[in-house]
């Protein structure tokens, strides 16, 4: 049926576009325009006078009694004998549409085009222009022309739909926003080599040529891209462009091809994207701006980012409103499979719903959307400003939910092999693990990233940071070199720290999957806290260690693979060892000795204190004893104290003697620890 445009009309007799009447009872052949006024270029005085808006008509009743029922009803229930003015501010189409179709009522011919069909036929039904007036009225003309004209061509479907932006609910009642959506999705979904008709790479005109203008221009020879639809449709209203991809899902057309409809669309509807606090801005026109407010307009196709700026007036407010409808239009549209639109594309519509205040819900869509493939995401993505009222700079919360959303997927993918055959489950699970692993690191890469860049943050908190570094499983990271530098990057941006923080911060590191650069800087870095320093040090002297024995051993014994890493002697460890590293262990263990001696003299002092509070305690037990008692009290006391007192001297020779044999068979040995 739409093969062709210029077959699309053949066959078929419309007098070349122009709807007339035959039958008028006023003899006239144009209206005449005087400012805002509109008169019968007639002899015959006006009788009638009809006022839409600033226009008034001045027309004749016969005429527009025979063909219109509403001027029926109006002119003979009115009250009063001659009624001579109506009021029609309501009517659909305006007064454009009221002067072609008074034209048709007094005979006058009417040029029909897809630009001006959709607010006649609306204005039709209203004025209730049916055949029960007269055989071949304006209502079975105007759906004629829609049915066998527009729907049949791609370029007066859009425009015709494009036009019904003004007309509702009329056009929605008329169902010609359904049929022409219906139109357009078949003939998007058609498979380029067949196409025959015309469309536009770029913007469309605002007014469409008429159809038989049209039909005798030559159709494209070019090949036709497979995203041929995506500009065309970019110029329809939210709500016709949502009815647009409905259908053409229907219709069974790629996800992909729809994501990618989408984003184009969105680019189209949301040029620009201003980022708070970085000083610029991005957009789909590569300009930049770093003010308050985007330039803003009168709609025309297009949407412009609004940014809070000192002067909320009710234009842009009304933009506001306009893109969050936008935006919860996109989110609800977009395809449920995974990789339907970029990553990217979904933290740009996330960053704008969270600054527009779109609803909760559909953020939370949004945001599992965007876990469900948060590897592909990038730090330039992820620095969404903090629209709260809140001293923080980036929202990190927002990271954390993107980031648990990822670990979530991530689990039900690894339990989504069902009942399949041992051997390709197996290989299933092994392929998905293995992707799993490496989807893992690659977000570990990007949130360590992300924590250096939003640790400059004054106002971040450390329980942010921490939750957010170990958010992640210890396998995601293979080397911590990343985590190191943000936790270095936050120690430099908040000295004032204590040592019990620092310690805290520093816990989320492992300094044995530091690199040995990372040592090297961590063993001079006065910002970490002693442990860390000896810990990093020390885990690099095993490493050093079992890698010259390792090399050793296999230089002598090429033929044995079972050996122990250990180092032979001192030189050989110290040669190999740079020479930076050796002043840093160094100095540890000059603290560590130092701390050592400290303790013993803790010690000794509390030996000594010891020994003076049992001096005190004898003399006190001696002054509070009776001083007179019997003597055959104090006989037995004396003897049972003696006996005790023989007792204890037995105990110590024999524990002596024990010790000292203990000794001489285990002579002490001190050990090499750090602790």
């Amino acid at each position: 049926m739409w093969d062709s445009e210029s077959e699309s009309v053949a066959g078929r007799d419309y007098d070349n576009g122009l709807l007339s009447s035959n039958k008028h009872g006023v003899q006239t052949d144009r209206f005449e325009q005087r400012g805002k006024s509109w008169f019968v270029a007639t002899d015959i005085p006006s009788d009638f006078l009809v006022l839409i808006g600033d226009f008034s008509f001045h027309l004749h009743k016969y005429p527009l009694l025979s063909r219109s029922g509403k001027m029926n009803r109006i002119i003979y229930d009115s009250r009063e004998v001659e009624l001579s003015k109506v009021l029609m501010d309501d009517i659909p189409g305006g007064a454009e549409a009221f002067e072609l179709a008074a034209k048709f009522c007094y005979g006058i011919a009417v040029d029909l085009t897809a630009t001006n069909i959709s607010g006649l036929r609306c204005a039709a039904e209203y004025l209730e222009m049916t055949e029960d007036l007269e055989e071949g009225n304006l209502i079975f003309k105007t759906e004629a022309f829609l049915s066998y004209v527009v729907l049949s061509s791609w370029r007066d479907s859009i425009v015709v739909l494009k036009s019904c932006e003004k007309l509702s609910p009329w056009a929605e009642n008329l169902q010609i926003v359904r049929r022409c959506s219906e139109s357009i999705a078949w003939k998007a979904c058609a498979n380029p080599k067949g196409i025959r008709w015309q469309y536009t790479g770029k913007p469309m005109k605002v007014s469409s040529p008429s159809w038989n203008e049209m039909k005798d221009s030559s159709p494209s020879r070019s090949p036709v891209p497979p995203d041929w639809w995506y500009e065309d449709v970019s110029i329809l209203r939210i709500d016709h462009f949502v009815r647009v991809i409905t259908a053409i899902k229907v219709k069974g057309m790629r996800y992909e091809m729809i994501g990618a409809a989408i984003t184009h669309y969105a680019t189209k509807s949301l040029p620009g994207l201003i980022k708070e606090g970085t000083g610029g801005g991005l957009n789909e026109e590569g300009s930049s701006s770093g003010g308050g407010m985007a330039v803003s307009g009168n709609w025309k196709g297009g949407l412009h980012m609004i940014v809070a700026g000192n002067k909320e007036d009710h234009s842009s407010i009304t933009q506001a409103r306009d893109q969050r409808m936008i935006i919860e239009s996109l989110i609800s549209i977009i395809p449920p499979q995974k990789d339907s639109v970029s990553c990217s594309f979904l933290l740009q519509l996330l960053r704008m719903a969270n600054l527009l205040k779109v609803a909760p819900a559909l953020v939370t869509e949004l945001e599992k959307r965007v876990g469900m493939q948060f590897e592909q995401a990038t730090l330039a993505d992820l620095l969404i400003p903090c629209y709260n009222k809140t001293e923080a700079m980036y929202d990190v919360d927002l990271v954390q939910r993107l980031l648990e959303h990822f670990l979530i997927q991530e689990q039900m993918d690894g339990s989504s092999p069902g009942r399949q055959p041992v051997t390709e489950k197996h290989m299933y699970e092994g392929i998905q693990r293995s992707s799993n692993s490496n989807a893992k690191m690659r977000v570990a890469r990007l949130v360590d990233s992300y924590l250096t860049e939003v640790s400059r943050d004054k106002n971040l908190s450390l329980t942010k940071f921490q939750v957010l570094a170990e958010a992640l499983p210890e396998s995601a990271r293979s080397c911590d070199d990343g985590l190191y530098r943000a936790i270095d990057s936050y120690l430099k941006a908040h000295p004032t720290l204590s040592e019990h923080e620092r310690k805290r911060l520093c816990r989320v590191m492992d300094c044995q999957k530091l690199s040995m650069d990372a040592c090297m800087h961590a063993a001079q870095n006065e910002r970490l806290p002693l442990r860390v320093v000896v810990q990093v040090l020390f885990s690099e002297q095993v490493k050093i260690s079992n890698a010259i024995a390792s090399t050793s051993i296999k230089d002598t014994n090429a033929g044995d693979s079972h050996y122990q890493p250990m180092v032979q002697n001192r030189k050989t460890l110290l040669e190999g060892t740079p020479q930076s590293f050796q002043e840093g262990w160094a100095a540890a263990k000059k603290d560590i000795n130092t701390l050592k001696f400290e303790l013993e003299t803790v010690k000794t002092k509390y030996l000594e204190l010891q020994n003076e509070m049992e001096n005190l305690q004898r003399q006190f037990d001696k002054v509070t004893k009776p001083k007179q008692q019997s003597a055959w009290t104090s006989g037995w006391k004396k003897l049972s104290k003696m006996t005790k007192m023989s007792t204890l001297e037995n105990n110590d020779v024999g524990n002596q003697s024990n010790v000292a044999q203990a000794a001489r068979k285990n002579p002490r040995r001190w050990r090499n620890s750090i602790s």
